[in-house]
């Protein structure tokens, strides 16, 4: 079996650079027909990407570019909701127009991405729509509750997504990366205690990479992922799989033949 993507309409939101960048570049080499949104420029452009300055904010300003997209190419075919931004603070101390911020672009940029091309899938009867969660949304971290909670709130509204469109055979799913460094979380500058006591959480202990995530949903945008739905991914390492998954490397001796990856 083979992943075939040629020739797909693929929209990922936030693809400038990050993980979005390399979602959108894995796409591309699959031979899909890739739409970058972003109100950011992007960091490089090989030539293989559309990009299209947007603020996934505003409802207007996404209907009209994916009804742009659909118009030149026939239809939207995968929708991808990467783009995201972290809200720090406690509860007692966080910026309230910080917290909004976060929803605005973690829950509402989705919600309109999705209102967008809903009636494009609907008119095809085929579509992938996958929505970036976290795994703050399984777990969240202490001083990351606006964070937590927008992302807990992406996986409900994908849920209910799901079975909303299923009589269309449009199939939405949720994915939760974990300890894949990013300019969010700032994990490729830990080093020493502070990195060991990060991977010693992890089953699969390394850093996660962004080709992990865009290799799992070129799979979710595939036929091979038809019966797929409703789902929340979780693609962390096996983060806390277990209470305490760095016995295993302990007991087994594996420790000084797994090195770090920072």
């Amino acid at each position: 079996m083979e992943i075939e993507l040629t020739g797909r309409v693929v929209i990922v939101t936030g693809a400038s650079r990050g993980i979005g960048r390399t979602i959108a570049e894995t796409f591309a080499a699959e031979g899909a027909v890739v739409v970058g949104l972003d109100v950011l420029s992007p960091e490089r452009d090989p030539g293989l990407i559309e990009h299209c300055r947007c603020d996934i904010t505003d409802l207007s300003a996404v209907t009209e570019v994916v009804e742009d997209v659909a118009r030149r190419h026939g239809g939207v075919d995968v929708l991808v909701n990467n783009a995201g931004v972290n809200a720090e603070g406690s509860v007692e101390s966080v910026d309230p127009a910080l917290w909004d911020r976060a929803f605005d672009v973690n829950v509402r940029g989705v919600f309109n991405a999705c209102r967008a091309v809903i009636p494009h899938m609907k008119a095809q009867r085929s579509g992938r729509i996958i929505n970036a969660a976290s795994f703050a949304a399984i777990v969240p971290s202490v001083d990351a509750a606006a964070y937590g909670a927008t992302k807990a709130a992406v996986v409900q509204f994908t849920r209910v997504l799901a079975s909303e469109l299923g009589p269309w055979r449009i199939t939405a799913n949720a994915y939760a990366p974990g300890m894949i460094p990013t300019d969010i979380n700032g994990f490729a500058q830990l080093e020493g205690d502070a990195a060991r006591e990060r991977l010693d959480l992890l089953s699969l202990r390394r850093w996660g990479d962004a080709a992990d995530v865009a290799q799992l949903l070129c799979f979710l945008a595939s036929d091979l992922a038809g019966y797929i739905t409703g789902a929340l991914i979780d693609i962390s390492g096996g983060k806390l799989a277990t209470q305490a998954p760095a016995l295993a490397y302990q007991r087994s001796g594996a420790e000084a033949s797994v090195p770090f990856e920072i």
